[in-house]
Order: C-alpha cells, then structure tokens, then sequence
C-alpha cells in the first residue's frame, strides 16, 4: 500500500511539475552557465596554434590533449549521472566549475605537454560534474515544454564552443599561453550565477521529489506506451552510434580543419579560423530552432532530417572553392546541430526515470568515444597529410542515417 501511494505522490509531483510553467530565468541562467563551462573547454582548442609554436607540440600530441579532454569531460558523464540519479547532489554544480578554475588556471602556466593534459583533466572533470545536474536543472524548469527548454540549454553550450576561433584570433595569438589566465574568471563567474540557482534546485527538489524509481514512468508520463528493455537497448545503441559519428566529425571540423585550409587554401591563422566559427556559430542556431520545430513534429523526424541534410555538404566540403567554404560551412553546421539537443531530449523520454544518466550517455560517453577521432585524426594526418584525413571524415555523417531505424519517439506516437 506505501508503495502505491509513493507512486501515485511521485506522479502527481511530477504533473505539478508541468503545470508550473516553463521557468525562463532559471533556463536562461543554467543556459549561462553551459556557455561558461563550454567556452573553458573550447580555450583548449583554442590554443592548439598557440601550443604548436610555444611548446612545439605534433598533430599528434595535440589530438591526445584533445582526447584526453573529451574523455575526462564526457565519459564521466554518465556515471556521475547514475549516482545523481539516485541521489541528486546540488551541490556538485559549484563544485564543478571550482575545479574548471584550477584547470585554467594550469593552462595558463603548464611548461610542457604532461603538465597541459593534467590541467585539462580538471577541466574535464569540472564539466563532468556540472552536465548531468544541469540537465536535471533544465527538466524542472522545462514546464512540459521539453525540446525547448533543452535547446535554451544547449544554445548556451553550443555558442561557447563557438568562441574557440574568436579566442584565438583576439586572446591567444596576441597575449600566448598566459591569456588563458582569464579563463579563470568564467569559471568565477559560473559559480556565482550558480550559487543563486541551487537553492532554487533543492527547493524543486523537496517539493516534487526525486528522480522516480523503476515502475513509475508509466505514472510519470501515463499517456505515452512504456518502451520494452530490447526497444530502449536498440535505439540507444543507434543514438550512441550516430552522436558517435557527428561527435568524431566535428573533432576533425574544431581541431584540424583550419590547419587543412592553411595549407589547402594559403590561409593565415587567424584566417583560418573564421570558417570554423561560422560552422560553429551556425550550429548555435541550428541546435535553437531545431529543438523548437522537434517539439512540433517529433524528435525522430527532426533527427533524420538533421543528419539526413548534413550529409551531402560534409562530402562537398573538402572540395570546395574558397569562395564556397564559408556559405556552406554555414549551412553545414545549421542542420548538422539541429538535431542535436532533440537527441538528449530523445534518449530522456526512452528512460524518463534516469535522466542524469540519459543526458551523460548522449552529451557524455558518445562524445566521450568521439574523443578518439581526435587521436587518430591527428596521427593520421602525420602519416597520410591533412587533405586526405578531411576527406575520409566527411564520409562519417552518413553513420547518421541509422536514425531511421529508431522507434517513434513518445511526443510523434501521442
């Protein structure tokens, strides 16, 4: 009899929970946090060029930074995730962002390659921490409106990898290695506008309780048919496969593309990067509206049409006048991105009672895996020259047409 009535107590809490409304101010401020957190990742690549003559790192050392990065940061991320499942920490997001701070802090001052993959490591770990929480964050605060709320989320992410080229062209080719020193005042900056989110967090918290236990999603969400274990497992996998692919394509895109046009099309550096930052900047876009049209015709939809129309521009783009490089880096980061939000909102209502762990497997571990392409990119290219790397990654997004193969998702079947 407890056992019902805790049921029934979770789901009526998780109703009110969409009658409050979509909360803006608390969104836009986690959503201020993710630009934070993901602009202290992005000055890692960032100073790849400057890295290259101050510490005169290879292709390959630096796909190892790259690596080792995107590792700490993503494979983390589930597992952190499954622990806060169980027992939300909000706490952790502070914490988070402290540990960001030493890592930039480390950047600034690292005197060789050992010392540069130690402080990445804190910034990975503070990224770790802070995803799978803020996820749950933007579930509170979504009031029902779910692709939505994600993408205010991932905007906020998506437009600080975006700064990356811009860094390097205005911070670190002027000022060097030492300009990452004023990483550590976004870090400091996270922590305040987070320290007013928390207790906002823990009030959600105590009022409409934790994450459900197994045997409650159908009382969280009873209009919607609950998914088998082989179902779930599958377009899991598939979701993992093609995170896998975009994730190790835009390893090639952020760290080596703007060396491949230095040489391909006579570039300066700091030439170089602005068709990275239209790839990037576009995708802010493309993750923004993709997620408003997926909340009206379904998340699988907008995911096959994202990977679907990405494609042919990824094979072209290798094989461009320069002319064209910029308007289809452009067109080409949009669609890509605009799936991309719709993914995690996607894998949060296969498995609605681990939304921690959902978010940390498609943001997190695919990334996480994704992170290997940066090694083997860069070691590739040492061995077979950047023209032929940028041509066999721009096969990858096709692994993303696996999409069709996915169950309708919970809002397309309603």
């Amino acid at each position: 009899m407890r056992k019902v009535v805790s049921t029934l107590t979770t789901a009526a809490a998780r109703t009110a929970v969409l009658r409050t409304g979509t909360v803006y101010a608390i969104l836009f401020a986690i959503s201020s946090v993710h630009l934070l957190n993901d602009t202290m990742q992005a000055v890692v690549s960032a100073l790849f060029p400057v890295f290259k003559d101050s510490l005169h790192l290879t292709y390959g050392q630096m796909g190892w930074i790259a690596f080792t990065l995107n590792m700490t940061s993503s494979v983390m991320q589930p597992i952190v995730g499954y622990f806060s499942d169980k027992r939300p920490m909000p706490w952790m997001l502070p914490a988070g962002m402290g540990m960001s701070l030493l890592g930039m802090a480390g950047l600034a001052y690292a005197p060789g390659f050992i010392y540069v993959l130690l402080s990445v490591v804190f910034v990975g770990l503070g990224s770790a921490v802070f995803h799978p929480e803020g996820s749950r964050v933007v579930y509170f605060a979504s009031g029902g409106r779910r692709g939505l709320a994600q993408s205010i989320y991932q905007v906020g992410g998506n437009t600080g990898s975006s700064l990356a080229p811009l860094m390097t062209i205005f911070i670190f080719l002027p000022l060097g290695q030492p300009g990452a020193i004023w990483g550590t005042l976004l870090a400091a900056a996270a922590i305040a506008v987070l320290l007013r989110v928390v207790p906002w967090y823990k009030t959600q918290l105590n009022e409409h309780g934790k994450p459900a236990k197994k045997g409650r999603a159908a009382a969280a969400a009873p209009s919607a048919a609950p998914a088998t274990r082989s179902v779930i497992l599958f377009a899991m996998s598939v979701l993992v496969i093609m995170v896998f692919a975009r994730s190790w394509y835009m390893s090639g895109i952020s760290n080596f593309y703007n060396f491949f046009a230095e040489e391909k099309y006579g570039l300066s550096v700091k030439a170089a990067q602005v068709p990275i930052f239209l790839f990037m900047a576009a995708g802010v876009l493309g993750t923004f509206f993709g997620g408003v049209l997926a909340d009206r015709i379904g998340r699988k939809r907008m995911i096959v049409s994202s990977i679907g129309g990405a494609a042919p521009f990824a094979l072209l783009l290798p094989h461009l006048a320069l002319g064209w490089v910029y308007p289809v880096s452009f067109v080409l980061g949009f669609i890509l991105m605009s799936g991309f939000s719709v993914s995690v909102v996607y894998a949060q209502e296969l498995i609605p009672n681990n939304v921690g762990m959902a978010s940390g497997l498609i943001t997190g571990f695919a990334f996480g895996m994704g992170a290997l392409g940066a090694i083997v990119l860069g070691h590739a290219a040492e061995a077979w020259g950047l023209d032929k790397v940028m041509n066999y990654t721009s096969i990858l997004p096709l692994l993303g047409l696996l999409a069709v193969l996915l169950p309708p998702d919970r809002r397309a079947a309603s």
